[in-house]
């Protein structure tokens, strides 16, 4: 019998590495628009977001949104929205990916409290759709198509 690992790379799936933290939250390196950060893999969350404080950092062009987000304590939080950017995460990539800003400062706060490190944003259930995605808790791997 086809060990999970090996049944996936037979599918075309492409295996990223998670870190698991001391919060209990998976962590992944995705590069946006060429430029590398750390995010929370958050199957919750329905969008890819990046805090307004990283929108130069990752050269994200904004514009006005209807959207409200909330989430880990807040609500009806103003946001922008980021269209055409290009996202990798290990070898998988996309172009046209959506990203929604919004202050990401209580989300880092939390974290700090709890003693890890601040994060850039969270990849939200639009990519790991878009990819097609397969978490393996046990082996902290990430699978995507």
């Amino acid at each position: 019998m086809l060990s999970l690992k090996k049944l996936l790379r037979k599918k075309n799936y492409i295996r990223i590495p998670l870190d698991y933290t001391a919060t209990n939250h998976f962590e992944v390196v995705a590069k946006i628009n060429g430029i590398s950060g750390r995010f929370i893999l958050d199957t919750g969350a329905s969008n890819t977001c990046i805090g307004f404080d990283k929108i130069e950092f990752f050269n994200l062009v904004s514009k006005e949104s209807e959207i409200k987000a909330a989430g880990a304590g807040a609500t009806n939080m103003k946001t922008l929205l980021s269209t055409k950017n290009t996202i990798k995460i290990g070898k998988w990539n996309k172009r046209k990916q959506k990203i929604v800003l919004f202050d990401l400062t209580h989300v880092n706060e939390a974290l700090t409290t709890h003693k890890a490190l601040p994060v850039d944003g969270i990849i939200g259930a639009d990519v790991l759709k878009r990819g097609k995605a397969l978490i393996d808790y046990k082996g902290n791997s990430l699978y995507l198509k």
